[in-house]
């Protein structure tokens, strides 16, 4: 527990006061007290964890709990209005933002999304019912996603549409453009003042 729970404050850049760093802390606490094997020990912290549980919700009004499953680097990134299914799942590198949903579409149906690597998950988006989010997905602000997003994808919109994601070029390609777009640039002043110096000689004769 300790260990995630370091973790988290590093992702957190080890600013304590956080709100999300606060539901995490909770939240290890939660799955933590699953290994506990004595019943009567872990009643009372099971007891403990669920007054916690409810006092970290109402204050942040962020609702994780602790059956959810999350991956390595996950963060919270602002608080309020924030809920999560028990039955959803979480790769690692995955990003929240407030007035998130990742739920049920359907009370009778309890599976909730199963969410991939490296995912960026707009404020306000809803991902609703039994799909998957691939790896490498920007999920768009107020997006509804009630379908399966491949990987390197974004989904934007009412509901959601999906498109393919541009990878971001790597740092030596993008100073090698803008090493490109100077060249042309440099060269037309070159060429002016070549031209200017010229007339200036020619102007020089009379």
């Amino acid at each position: 527990m300790f260990e995630h729970i370091r973790a988290d404050l590093r992702n957190y850049r080890g600013r304590w006061w956080e709100q999300g760093f606060w539901v995490m802390l909770v939240y290890r606490f939660g799955r933590w007290r699953y290994g506990i094997k004595p019943a009567l020990v872990r009643k009372p912290l099971s007891l403990l964890y669920k007054i916690a549980y409810k006092f970290v919700q109402i204050l942040t009004g962020i609702d994780l709990p602790c059956e959810v499953e999350v991956g390595r680097n996950f963060i919270i990134d602002h608080f309020g209005g924030i809920i999560v299914s028990g039955y959803a799942k979480f790769g690692d590198n995955c990003r929240l933002r407030h007035d998130v949903c990742v739920g049920l579409r359907h009370t009778d149906e309890p599976v909730a999304p199963v969410i991939g690597h490296n995912v960026d998950i707009g404020a306000g988006a809803k991902i609703l019912g039994s799909i998957t989010i691939g790896d490498n997905v920007m999920i768009g602000a107020n997006a509804v996603v009630i379908t399966d997003v491949p990987s390197d994808s974004i989904a934007v919109g009412v509901p959601a549409v999906i498109r393919p994601r541009v990878p971001r070029p790597k740092e030596g390609e993008l100073a090698r453009r803008k090493a490109d777009m100077r060249m042309p640039a440099a060269k037309n002043v070159r060429e002016l003042a070549a031209a200017r110096s010229a007339l200036g000689s020619e102007a020089s004769r009379y």
